[in-house]
């Protein structure tokens, strides 16, 4: 195998597999919510517990020859890395409560989506045609997936909650890329990110200590720390190094498109582990958005 496609080869496995252990983030928290009692912040922060110490050897590793930040920059960094693993992570972390890790994957998904009309909105980036036969896929398989929950699970107590929080965690998320695309430029995506993450578990520290006491997380039951051990580890460290490692062979419009492949991973595993009904609206809302997802990768790739 030559060598151009034997790297490609492992840039899109690394990317796959990466995507495929970012999407049992939503299977390992419902797991949890159905087998042990715990709140959204208290699993959160186990979350970025065992998370965190990758990351800051990662930055230690990396400080050396370090770009320096205005005092603007920095706090543009802390407010973005509070969106992005903060914010937008308590909001989803909450809507498992409510909805299905497979319709919860497609709301999240409407991101890319987000990204668009943020940039239209904020910066004035025209929305081209192609953009606009994205947005309406995108948001019409939501709409029919919504739709067949809704005949489901519309009697489910928090149904339309889970559904809102999980719209603004999508929200929030795109706010997120929009900042990192700004930010990384001035860091390198290794070092955003370490930063980010310390900024984030700041922020879910201290709203843990608002709302318990700190020895609490020391007596947790040790079923606590696996799931929060699996979250941290499986699907956060893991993947995240995963997707760097794609993007840096293959690109960040490739890693998009193979990116995808999560929610359809998603639908499949909650079937598997959770027992989640995969219905016809939801599979053909699926194809709408990652049809959608297809298009605006594609757009970035023909504008590059």
């Amino acid at each position: 195998m030559p060598k151009k496609y034997s790297v490609a080869f492992i840039g899109f496995a690394l990317t796959f597999l990466g995507s495929v252990l970012f999407s049992t983030k939503a299977i390992i928290v419902k797991k949890a919510f159905a087998n042990i009692e715990i709140d959204a912040l208290s699993l959160l922060t186990l979350r970025m517990l065992f998370a965190l110490p990758f990351y800051i050897m990662v930055l230690v590793v990396t400080r050396q020859n370090d770009a320096s930040l205005t005092a603007r920059q920095w706090l543009q960094l802390v407010v973005v890395g509070l969106l992005g693993y903060y914010v937008s992570s308590y909001l989803d972390f909450e809507g498992l409560r409510y909805i299905s890790a497979g319709l919860e994957r497609l709301i999240l998904f409407l991101y890319p989506s987000f990204v668009v009309l943020i940039n239209a909105v904020v910066f004035r980036q025209q929305i081209q045609k192609n953009q606009r036969i994205a947005l309406l896929l995108t948001y019409s398989g939501i709409g029919l997936a919504y739709a067949g929950e809704f005949n489901l699970y519309h009697v489910e107590p928090g149904f339309f909650m889970g559904g809102l929080l999980i719209f603004l965690c999508s929200i929030t998320y795109a706010l997120y890329i929009v900042g990192s695309g700004r930010l990384i430029p001035l860091t390198g995506a290794t070092k955003f990110t370490s930063y980010a993450m310390l900024a984030a578990t700041a922020g879910i520290f201290i709203h843990f200590l608002m709302r318990h006491e700190a020895s609490s997380m020391i007596t947790v039951a040790q079923q606590h720390w696996v799931y929060g051990l699996m979250l941290g580890i499986i699907a956060t460290v893991l993947p995240s190094y995963l997707i760097a490692g794609g993007t840096k062979r293959i690109g960040s419009n490739n890693v998009a498109i193979i990116s995808s492949i999560g929610p359809v991973s998603t639908i499949i595993q909650a079937w598997w582990f959770l027992g989640e009904t995969i219905h016809w609206s939801q599979l053909a809302g699926t194809v709408l958005v990652i049809a959608g997802i297809l298009i605006l990768g594609r757009k970035k790739q023909t504008k590059e």
